[in-house]
């Protein structure tokens, strides 16, 4: 049973084609506990004056970690986390979220004397959003039965916690302490509803690296070259290695620390750090690689720090310059905040590095880098520019997504990582399929899926192992498929969507005939998703999805009734598959060269040479020629297509071009396949 519908007298917002979709969402519920009784005792005026602090005090912890307030029932409020774009870390940022709404409110005096005690639940799950009401105050934006759920586990959270569903744990494990409870009844269910208690935020750990690296030799051996002629040169280099969610780029980045040691006889100093998403402190990265310069660990004591400082700093400083920095940078490891001092303190770091460069080469390498701050940015920039003005045999590696923008842009050499090819992905699902001590026959039935992307393998063969359908859509996968669709606005979102309802090749004529659109409106809108990285430019005129698992989460973000009339629409599009010429009448021929020049005219990709039908070369019975005996074979000879023709066919997956058959020259002249 929902608890809310969509306001269907809603105006569409113009920016949204496709005003529905049905998405993966985390839905957060906070109330007071005791609200009735506290109500009684307290003057109107004073539950209003309480009221508004409550409130106020709870969405500016929503709005900071990006949440939209959906409603407000009496003392309840109920919050969307991915509700019209999603980064991937929705369920992140809405247990956050209940973090610190618990640490602002319980128990602290709000008004006078009162002290207040709230409950918090956050489930995630499939709902239909209305996307252009999605902003705070947009009552019935969502509907599904994960509101319900959110509702129900706030209700039976211990005052002063936050409580989650099964998919919030999964979705936050490793990002989350978590401690499990005793599963919960719930009215309407037959089983009772598992709940887990948030404790708090956990440094991410390392990512396990440690099976093989498959098809990545040459861009293994690009980026060695680069880094080694920043050494051997003294001219630093900036790289930075681009690719998607699950691309790879991490494991890139381990394989380099794992392998590139020396240069021309010279060790190699390493500093790498991980940005973790929506870090707490915008100078965390640069404080994390000074711990790593200085082997300092979370947790060591003030004396400890200060003597490691001392000993990291002493064969690069004098005596007064160690005095100096020491308090500096202790103070940026205590709070790397972005204050005043913090950033004195990341200015001090930043000279460390460089008289440490300066004194044997220097690796620094920032995975998702994406996730940082701006500062972090442009102390990258500072540090790379210093080390360009003195000639210092130092490299910068930077691993991030391809939507991210610096914000500063600089001379990153761009290093973009693309899919393996079908031979390395299936070398890779039989490694971990093995690893997992599942059927390697499985190959088969995973190798489509994977789309070239390791992430990807990983994660199929994980739910597989797990006892998950082996052509579901992983969880892993999902959200960060719908990150990447996120990143669209609605107009390109619209056209991946209604792209993905359609079998094989993608033209634009088709799809502004689905959509609906004015012919020559969805071409700007496929090259953008080419650009993008989410179609790929076909041989033949066309666009194809650039990984299987696109399309899948593109078609089931569509609602049931959209999806009926694409489908309707593309059913009646008439399909113009390349035909032979003596198949069709004259009448029909010169029908055809009609229709695809004005399929041409209205932006559709194809060419009109592809589309025309190709000509065919037709083989005669020969008569015998005296002295010459036929080969045995069949006798009956059939018309050889011209070279690049594509054949009629009745499916709707893509042309393929096939390979002019050899041609063997008979004695009368004439050509055979």
């Amino acid at each position: 049973m929902t608890s809310t519908i969509i306001d269907a007298r809603r105006t569409p917002d113009t920016h949204w084609p496709v005003p529905q979709e049905r998405r993966t969402v985390t839905v957060l519920f906070a109330d007071i506990v005791g609200s009735t009784a506290l109500v009684d005792r307290l003057d109107p005026e004073d539950v209003r004056e309480l009221q508004r602090a409550y409130f106020d005090t709870v969405a500016a912890v929503l709005h900071r970690w990006h949440g939209v307030v959906e409603k407000y029932v009496g003392d309840a409020v109920m919050a969307l986390f991915g509700a019209r774009h999603s980064d991937g870390f929705d369920a992140y940022r809405a247990v956050r979220a209940g973090l610190e709404i618990q640490a602002a409110l319980d128990g602290r005096p709000m008004v006078g004397d009162v002290r207040l005690r709230v409950r918090v639940g956050v489930a995630t799950g499939e709902v239909v959003v209305d996307l252009g009401g999605a902003v705070s105050g947009g009552h019935g934006v969502a509907s599904g039965a994960v509101i319900t759920t959110a509702a129900r586990l706030q209700e039976y959270a211990p005052p002063g916690s936050v409580a989650l569903c099964a998919g919030t744990a999964r979705a936050t494990a490793g990002l989350i302490a978590q401690r499990q409870l005793a599963p919960v009844p719930v009215n309407g269910r037959v089983s009772p509803m598992p709940v887990w208690h948030a404790v708090g935020p956990v440094r991410p750990g390392t990512d396990r690296h440690d099976g093989p690296l498959i098809g990545r030799r040459r861009e293994l051996a690009a980026i060695t070259d680069r880094v080694t002629r920043a050494i051997r040169e003294h001219q630093p280099q900036w790289v930075s290695l681009v690719g998607p969610t699950g691309s790879g780029r991490s494991r890139m980045l381990h394989e380099l620390t794992r392998t590139l040691h020396t240069v021309d006889g010279r060790a190699v100093r390493w500093c790498v750090v991980s940005c973790p998403p929506y870090p707490d402190q915008v100078l965390a990265p640069v404080a994390e690689l000074l711990r790593g310069l200085a082997g300092i660990r979370h947790g060591d004591g003030p004396a400890l720090v200060r003597d490691r400082l001392v000993a990291a700093l002493t064969p690069l400083l004098s005596p007064t310059g160690v005095a100096e920095a020491v308090p500096a940078l202790r103070r940026l490891l205590a709070t790397p905040d972005g204050s005043p001092e913090a950033l004195a303190g990341a200015a001090v770091c930043r000279d460390v590095l460089l008289r440490l460069a300066a004194v044997r080469p220097l690796v620094v390498a920032v995975d998702d880098v994406d996730r940082a701050a701006p500062e972090v940015s442009r102390f990258l920039h500072a540090l790379f520019t210093a080390a360009t003005t003195r000639r210092l045999p130092l490299a910068l590696l930077t691993v991030h997504q391809p939507q991210w923008a610096d914000t500063r842009p600089g001379p990153a050499r761009r290093m973009s990582i693309r899919p393996l090819a079908t031979v390395q992905s299936g070398r890779l699902l039989r490694h971990l399929l093995a690893r997992a001590g599942q059927p390697v026959a499985l190959v088969d039935r995973l190798l489509p899926l994977v789309g070239g992307r390791p992430g990807h393998a990983a994660a199929y063969v994980a739910a597989v192992a797990a006892g998950a359908d082996p052509v579901a859509l992983p969880e892993p996968v999902r959200r960060a498929v719908g990150a990447e669709v996120d990143h669209l606005d609605g107009e390109r979102r619209a056209a991946l969507m209604a792209a993905a309802t359609l079998g094989g090749m993608v033209s634009a004529a088709t799809l502004d005939r689905v959509l609906g659109w004015t012919p020559g409106r969805s071409a700007s809108a496929l090259r953008g998703l080419a650009a993008a990285g989410l179609l790929l430019p076909h041989r033949t005129g066309g666009y194809v999805f650039a990984a299987p698992a696109l399309r899948q989460l593109a078609a089931e973000r569509l609602p049931r009734a959209l999806r009926a009339v694409f489908a309707r629409r593309a059913a009646d599009t008439p399909r113009l598959d390349p035909v032979h010429k003596r198949s069709l009448p004259r009448d029909d021929r010169a029908g055809a060269v009609r229709a695809t020049a004005a399929q041409v005219e209205d932006g559709d990709p194809l060419s009109l040479r592809q589309r025309i039908p190709a000509p065919t070369m037709l083989t005669r019975a020969a008569t015998p020629t005296p002295g010459i005996s036929r080969p045995p074979g069949a006798r009956r000879l059939r018309a050889v297509p011209a070279a690049g023709a594509v054949p009629p066919t009745h499916s709707s997956g893509p042309p393929v071009n096939l390979p002019r058959p050899p041609l063997i020259r008979r004695p009368d002249g004439l050509a055979a396949a």
